[in-house]
């Protein structure tokens, strides 16, 4: 009984939670759009951070629709982000920091690849449901 009260209350605070981060991820979306517009141009880490913007976005609209997060979601969101900040460090930025970054960017995306081509034989856990 305590663990349905309990995983109840956690499901309730983290619904709550990723509702209060859609919210905080539009309103800071349409202060970035109100930046770009006072500033009149639009460069592509601008663009980078609305992508950002917009795979958080996804990525709880997702949760809501099926209770789970894919694991590429926030990695594609890391890449997207490590892809920024080299944008963002300019051509000026040390060559040892750019490899580190490329190279980071580039096991996020072997990561991606491995959780896409799983094995089909994996581990399922088990719902509360299926044990019923």
């Amino acid at each position: 009984m305590f663990d349905g009260i309990a995983a109840n209350i956690i499901k309730i605070i983290e619904k709550s939670l990723l509702t209060i981060i859609a919210f905080l991820t539009v309103v800071a979306t349409v202060q970035e759009i109100i930046l770009i517009y006072n500033i009149g141009t639009i460069n592509l880490a601008d663009l980078l951070l609305l992508f950002i913007y917009t795979e958080v976005l996804g990525m709880i609209g997702v949760f809501y629709t099926s209770n789970r997060i894919p694991i590429t979601l926030p990695l594609f969101i890391a890449m997207t982000a490590i892809s920024r900040l080299i944008i963002l460090q300019g051509k000026g930025m040390d060559a040892s920091t750019l490899l580190y970054e490329a190279g980071a960017i580039l096991i996020i995306a072997l990561a991606c690849l491995a959780v896409r081509y799983r094995p089909s034989r994996s581990y399922h856990y088990q719902n509360e449901d299926d044990s019923k």
